[in-house]
């Protein structure tokens, strides 16, 4: 991996720091001065300042971008451009990086390779290739100095992360930084992420409409993962083309199979459901290509995640205080349960009518009005410290229902649901993990 330097840290301080000073003054001068700006300028410059200077920054966008109405729709439209249109790294860096995982004459390895990134994301780029027996492929590239930017962006996150938490103590951030942190270096590891392409590929295999890429391991590097090319739309353009309720109902089935069919049969969860890591066949069914934000979780956190769902249809507050205890939430008292239930009633309200019903009721600011509720009511008193795997959990749980609610899907959710937990067992689910970690040769996280 590419060293971590200290002047590297340094200078992407200034970069960082320059590129947002003078957009945050021009917003501050609409507010306070009445200076009045084009916002549709304002998006664009933002979406291009953002997609350069890649990293830790702009996968927040992307998590914001996803969330229908958090943002003015100017903004929205060009941030999820960032989604698989990033500003891509030139030729001359393709070559380079190319060379160094699979040497001078790495390019006699194709039979094709496309100098045009096909997509650009935060961490790395993806070129389309060809094997030289005329496999397609899609060959991810990782961006120079990606380890030093990720650990500048990150010092400065737990930097912002401290001034906020002077002027709103509702949530201590303090886990949730380094959540962040170790997913993020994670995602730098791109021999870990193949063996993530394989681990799901065991996971999905008897899971119908969702495709996972076969990896092509002689053609992966610690900076490259060469997999197969998986054709499909974007989520929104795939929208576009079909309006029948039927086929996005189909689509949104299959996108709550292919992420919680892992999480409640072997603990695991692809964290990052942004509009970019995956596409849509012509057949409504799912092309997962993206394995870098992987959470895995003990049995025994998924069975918190059971029992409080239970706590709630069956009004069993001893149920969900158990939950809430095996996950790590300490000094609890009624009042702060009364509170996270306001949070947990939303996030399962989907599960808990036994109806055909979209995602959510209401207009799209309402997850934003539930979540500055009890942000105002954990203020009061005192505040609380989430437990790390909430960070991706929530990130799953919102994101994805951002994507049904674009789909504007309407399923009987509960009986989704029920055919995935009815009968759920931790012995079992332990067991899952095991075989599959085992055979894909990965350590289960303690």
């Amino acid at each position: 991996m590419e060293k971590n330097s200290i002047g590297g840290r340094a200078r992407r301080y200034v970069k960082v720091g320059k590129t947002f000073g003078g957009l945050a003054a021009k917003l501050a001068g609409e507010r306070y001065l009445g200076v009045k700006i084009d916002r549709k300028d304002h998006a664009n410059a933002l979406k291009e300042a953002l997609g350069g200077l890649k990293g830790p920054v702009m996968k927040v966008a992307q998590i914001v971008a996803t969330i229908p109405n958090a943002l003015p729709p100017e903004y929205s439209e060009q941030l999820l451009e960032l989604q698989s249109n990033a500003p891509a790294m030139s030729w001359n860096f393709v070559k380079r990086r190319m060379a160094g995982e699979l040497g001078r004459d790495w390019l006699s390895r194709f039979s094709a390779f496309d100098q045009k990134a096909s997509a650009a994301a935060s961490l790395g780029q993806v070129h389309k290739a060809k094997t030289l027996d005329g496999r397609e492929l899609a060959c991810k590239l990782q961006y120079p100095d990606m380890q030093t930017a990720v650990e500048a962006d990150l010092q400065q996150l737990k930097f912002i992360f401290k001034i906020y938490r002077q002027y709103d103590k509702a949530i201590d951030p303090s886990a949730i930084h380094n959540e962040l942190s170790a997913r993020l270096r994670e995602e730098l590891d791109y021999r870990r992420e193949a063996k993530q392409i394989l681990l799901y590929q065991e996971i999905l295999k008897n899971t119908k409409n969702v495709n996972v890429p076969e990896l092509v391991e002689e053609l992966c590097g610690e900076r490259l993962i060469s997999m197969q090319w998986l054709e499909g739309l974007p989520l929104l353009d795939f929208i576009r083309l079909n309006s029948k309720i039927e086929i996005r109902n189909k689509v949104a089935l299959n996108m709550f199979r292919a992420w919680y069919v892992p999480l409640y049969y072997f603990g695991v969860i692809h964290g990052d459901p942004h509009l970019g890591n995956y596409t849509i066949r012509k057949d409504a069914s799912i092309n997962l290509m993206d394995f870098g934000c992987i959470r895995v979780f003990q049995p025994s956190f998924v069975k918190g995640v059971i029992d409080l769902y239970f706590s709630l249809l069956d009004n069993n507050p001893d149920l969900g205080v158990h939950a809430y205890e095996t996950w790590g939430f300490d000094n609890l008292t009624n009042e702060k349960i009364d509170i996270l239930n306001i949070w947990a009633k939303f996030i399962y309200a989907p599960l808990l009518e036994d109806r055909i019903r979209p995602i959510q009721t209401g207009d799209g600011d309402y997850g934003r009005e539930v979540a500055q509720k009890v942000r105002v009511e954990l203020d009061k008193i005192g505040g609380v410290a989430p437990p790390p795997e909430f960070v991706l959990m929530d990130r799953a749980a919102i994101g994805l229902g951002s994507v049904f609610t674009h789909l504007d899907a309407k399923i009987n959710w509960h009986q989704m649901f029920h055919e995935l937990i009815d009968g759920f067992d931790e012995g079992i689910l332990m067991a899952n993990q095991e075989r599959v970690f085992n055979r894909v040769d990965l350590k289960i996280p303690a």
